[in-house]
């Protein structure tokens, strides 16, 4: 029985990878460490399809070392123990571990000491961002390396690569340029996921010459998202920030199906929580936390369950009430900070020289930590903050309350006669 296409085309070596040259080029950080032969842990962070796991072999590979292949779901106790037992008979030998954030507290209690010692160096793959789905002791013995979503013209190299290759489909038919920028447009950076439409066309169209309209009858979708320029498909993507924005709950719906439809999670989630923070922000902080939530669980579940928690999210922050006052006072302060970089006062100094004892910050002062100046003296009364008076928001409204008491407060950079009060 012949293999799935994905896995005969699969790359035995750093330079069959398509894609990735920072990492498997010619001066990229693998195929470097491959060079010098040092060998240290590592996470690769990514999503679906662009090859995390098949460089992590690849590499152990060309490293010229042991390796052994386990998964964090499936692999027990006793699967780890037996693979650090068989390590030790080798000077040098990678784990690699797929679905690495899955790995729970018990088993990362017996890798950890075995990484620490370099028994074994660890290569985890993981589509879920490290510095959240990965524990902190792991994080710290490794090193995060980015696997990037493929450009459409990689994902479009493969497609030919695999329809010559004798491994591949082996020049069993051809498709068009448009036909194949098709297929990398729909398959949005998936290599798997373009090899597996191949095998679909493979068997459902008997043609030597296949065009772009043969292809539409396999892979439909609407033609807004297919657009050559993409133009449409930011259009969409702003105009969802826009109706939110502006509270037009029908509207920003229907912009979050058509992006929905070609199933763009990165671009949903970076918008809905740029526009979270951006535009509801300080008016409704719970809603922010809800929109974070929301775009976690539509990673864990995936399309097509995924437009349940985003379209929550979606109705959520169009019916919240609006304010732009934190994001205002954020791109204020970093339009002044770049053209008045002023020095720190010496008591707010990490490490300060030179400064009498009752000079220093009182840090055992709690009492007297409001009344002290932070700002450089050159612009001591100047504010970047400007509350949002006209707010509908009663968590809002009590920080502007707060904000009002605090300004009426006279601060001080003598800290010497500050703490003589």
């Amino acid at each position: 029985m012949q293999k799935p296409l994905a896995a005969r085309l699969r790359p035995t070596t750093l330079e069959e990878v398509i894609g990735q040259q920072h990492l498997v080029g010619k001066d990229g950080i693998l195929s470097n460490s491959i060079k010098s032969h040092t060998l240290f842990s590592i996470i690769f962070f990514g999503p679906p399809g662009v090859g995390k796991t098949t460089i992590a072999e690849a590499y152990a590979k060309q490293m010229n070392v042991k390796y052994i292949k386990l998964n964090a779901v499936t692999s027990n106790k006793k699967d780890l123990e037996d693979a650090i037992r068989e390590a030790r008979f080798y000077n040098e030998c990678y784990i690699i571990m797929d679905e690495v954030h899955r790995l729970n507290k018990d088993k990362q209690d017996i890798l950890l000491p075995y990484i620490e010692e370099g028994i074994i160096y660890l290569l985890g793959c993981t589509t879920q961002n490290p510095y959240i789905a990965i524990n902190k002791a792991i994080r710290s013995r490794t090193h995060l390396l980015e696997v990037y979503k493929l450009s459409d013209e990689e994902v479009v190299g493969g497609l030919k690569k695999a329809l010559v290759s004798e491994k591949g489909l082996n020049n069993k038919f051809k498709i068009s340029e448009q036909g194949l920028k098709y297929i990398a447009k729909l398959t949005g950076g998936d290599l798997r996921y373009a090899y597996n439409f191949l095998e679909v066309i493979d068997m459902s169209i008997k043609k030597k010459n296949i065009d772009l309209n043969d292809v539409k009858t396999i892979l439909k979708v609407p033609n807004f998202q297919m657009d050559k320029d993409e133009n449409e498909h930011y259009d969409s993507v702003s105009a969802l920030q826009k109706s939110i924005r502006g509270s037009d709950v029908n509207a920003a719906l229907y912009y979050l199906a058509r992006l929905c439809i070609v199933q763009d999670l990165d671009s949903i989630k970076r918008r809905l929580l740029v526009t979270a923070y951006e535009d509801v922000g300080l008016a409704n902080p719970n809603a922010v936390d809800r929109v974070i939530n929301a775009v976690d669980t539509a990673e864990l579940v995936g399309f097509p369950e995924a437009v349940i928690p985003l379209g929550f999210a979606v109705v959520d922050l169009c019916l919240s009430p609006k304010s732009k006052a934190a994001n205002n006072a954020i791109h204020e302060a970093m339009d002044y900070a770049s053209s008045h970089p002023l020095d720190v006062m010496d008591y707010l100094k990490l490490t300060p020289v030179n400064v009498a004892e009752e000079d220093k910050y009182p840090y055992n002062r709690p009492d007297l930590w409001n009344k002290i100046q932070y700002l450089p003296n050159l612009i001591k009364d100047m504010k970047f903050f400007k509350p949002n008076l006209n707010t509908s928001s009663l968590y809002e409204k009590g920080l502007n309350d707060n904000y009002i008491k605090l300004e009426k407060i006279v601060r001080s950079s003598s800290l010497r006669d500050l703490k003589k009060k």
